[in-house]
């Protein structure tokens, strides 16, 4: 099969779409006939390595994928040939306390397709069946592709682990990127009051058609100065940030005393400085979130599959084009998702 890989950690350059090992299903795997797969930016971390992961090379990077299942090993009874599917990356090996209470995100083996395991940028890919959720007749393969890591992710963070409500109000910063425009369509969906950043007026107006109801450009103003003339002085109830240290301070500062950021990840870095005094003054929550249990998947993808959210395809490229898929995520072009479908589908 044809695959997306790279021998080295590194920049663009390393990436290669070429031959590789067709792949062979274990007792409980399936493999997928990939028809369409899609980028998220941590494909882009785990091209350039990340710190204490060590992978097996050549590493096929992608975490999201969907296509239709090829074959079943001996122990899946869930799937069979013919099935239409989506990849759910997050995985763990069972057993230990967390998921056993129901919650594997949280146990000490998790991990993500892709980042820590092979991906499924690739012409074929096995994936443990319990990793897999259905995709309904009539849903495209780019949607079905681009949607999974984004909205699982949003949707732990902001109506499990952050607790949102109806009639509060929200900041999701970074609103053009893949989970920041599933973040804004969610936070409308449960009733809150949305403002989302971005940094032009195109991405602004994208979002505003997703449900934000203020709008704000960073590169034009400070967002916490604005959030705070916007809410006469109050603050939001909540922040969602995934941006890091470049916006870890303003997100304190956008808070309603009480008031919570919840986070997923750090883009611009995780180590920011951050004001100790704020947070117990203010009385704050910071509160992290990684991925989602196969359950809160499963919700809110039905809500995709139904049309109720959806993801925005910036781009869709030849697989063999991967160079330029990472090029558009890494300079922050468009809005929402980068799809890559293998060139065989073309």
């Amino acid at each position: 099969m044809q695959a997306v890989q790279f021998d080295s950690h590194g920049d663009r350059d390393v990436l290669e779409y070429g031959e590789f090992p067709d792949p062979e299903p274990g007792r409980d795997e399936v493999v997928i006939d990939v028809k369409a797969a899609a980028l998220n930016h941590l494909d882009i971390w785990t091209r350039r390595g990340l710190p204490g992961v060590d992978l097996d090379m050549p590493h096929i990077p992608g975490s999201d994928a969907a296509g239709v299942v090829d074959e079943v090993g001996d122990g899946v009874s869930r799937f069979e040939p013919g099935d239409r599917v989506a990849v759910l990356a997050g995985k763990s090996g069972g057993g230990d306390e967390f998921t056993r209470k129901g919650d594997p995100t949280l146990a000490p083996d998790f991990h993500i397709i892709g980042e820590h395991v092979r991906g499924v940028h690739s012409e074929y890919a096995a994936v443990p069946a319990e990793n897999l959720t259905p995709v309904p007749e009539g849903v495209d393969w780019e949607t079905a592709a681009a949607s999974p890591l984004v909205f699982q992710t949003a949707w732990r963070m902001l109506r499990d682990r952050g607790d949102l409500k109806a009639g509060e109000s929200v900041l999701v910063l970074g609103a053009s990127g893949g989970v920041g425009h599933a973040a804004v369509q969610i936070a409308d969906y449960a009733g809150a009051e949305v403002f989302a950043t971005a940094s032009s007026k195109e991405k602004l107006e994208y979002a505003e058609e997703l449900g934000a109801d203020h709008t704000i450009n960073y590169e034009e103003t400070d967002f916490a100065s604005e959030i705070r003339d916007l809410t006469d002085g109050r603050g939001v109830d909540m922040v969602v940030d995934h941006i890091g240290a470049q916006t870890w301070q303003d997100s304190l500062k956008s808070l309603v005393k009480g008031g919570r950021v919840v986070t997923c990840g750090a883009t611009t870095g995780g180590n920011p400085e951050t004001d100790i005094n704020r947070i117990f003054w203010n009385q704050l929550q910071v509160i992290g979130s990684t991925m989602a249990t196969p359950g809160q998947a499963d919700e809110v993808l039905d809500l995709v599959w139904e049309g109720e959210m959806e993801p925005r395809i910036r781009e869709t490229l030849p697989m063999s084009e991967i160079t330029r898929a990472h090029e558009i995520i890494e300079d922050r072009e468009g809005f929402g998702k980068v799809v890559v479908v293998p060139d065989s589908e073309l």
